[in-house]
């Protein structure tokens, strides 16, 4: 899409979806399916690849902002609302490696003996 990487773009969608801007990973977090209604009526499966991205600002306007309900919420939280499994596992590995991440960072802290 416009010469652009595949987390390139899921930046610029997360930013037009929901307003937020940050640094995003090269890696996929996962990937899952959902099937998608079109206007004529056929459906057809969509392969979403997701991406971490750490936000940095949010805008308070953005382009789909009266089609979006924004809201924080924890990685078990958005586990329960979806409906997707996979997506549901796709929040739950993100914790683990936040969580990972974490006592990595607080080990580095404490002083060698």
């Amino acid at each position: 899409m416009d010469g652009r990487t595949a987390y390139e773009v899921a930046a610029r969608e997360a930013f037009e979806e929901a307003g937020v801007r940050g640094t995003v990973e090269s890696d996929i977090l996962g990937t899952y399916s959902y099937p998608k209604v079109l206007k004529n009526g056929l459906s057809v499966t969509c392969k979403v690849q997701v991406y971490t991205l750490e936000v940095a600002n949010i805008a308070k306007n953005f382009k789909e902002k009266g089609e979006r309900k924004t809201e924080w919420v924890s990685c078990d939280e958005a586990a329960k609302r979806v409906y997707e499994p996979e997506l549901r596992e796709i929040f739950l590995l993100f914790k683990r490696r936040m969580a990972e991440q974490l006592a990595a960072r607080m080990l580095k802290q404490i002083p060698a003996e």
